[in-house]
């Protein structure tokens, strides 16, 4: 049902701090109808040319970068709220980021709500160059 939001179309890129290629991020929106504190975020998964990313590669923010978060450390993260409307980050640490050409990417975000016994999710496969 939410999967069309759970990749922003042409938010893919290569990170840069210091002068170097740390990684790649992308937008995505909550698969769910409210917002949500990060703790119910069951997980976060992504798959970069049919090989899945380990995750402890993978950061996450919902504030603009103003505060990243490893997908462990989301389990406890009550006091931080990811609004429907609002596009959180995914950041995957790879040195280099992702070579020039086209990639197949696959994000596949999911939750937990209390009422729903278990977690759903939402994916959406994009091709992309970079």
């Amino acid at each position: 049902m939410f999967d069309g939001y759970i990749f922003t179309e042409n938010s893919l890129a290569n990170v840069e701090e210091d002068g170097k290629t740390i990684g790649f991020e992308m937008r995505t929106r909550i698969p769910y109808y409210r917002g949500i504190p990060l703790s119910m975020v069951h997980d976060v998964e992504v798959e970069v040319d049919g090989q899945a990313v380990p995750r402890e590669d993978i950061r996450f923010t919902a504030d603009d970068g103003k505060h990243w978060f490893t997908l462990e450390e989301m389990e406890t993260v009550t006091f931080f709220r990811w609004e429907y409307a609002d596009e959180a980050t995914v950041r995957v640490l790879k040195d280099g980021g992702l070579a020039p050409g086209e990639h197949e990417v696959l994000l596949r975000v999911s939750a937990r709500v209390a009422y729903i016994p278990v977690p759903f999710s939402g994916e959406m496969k994009r091709t992309v160059t970079v």
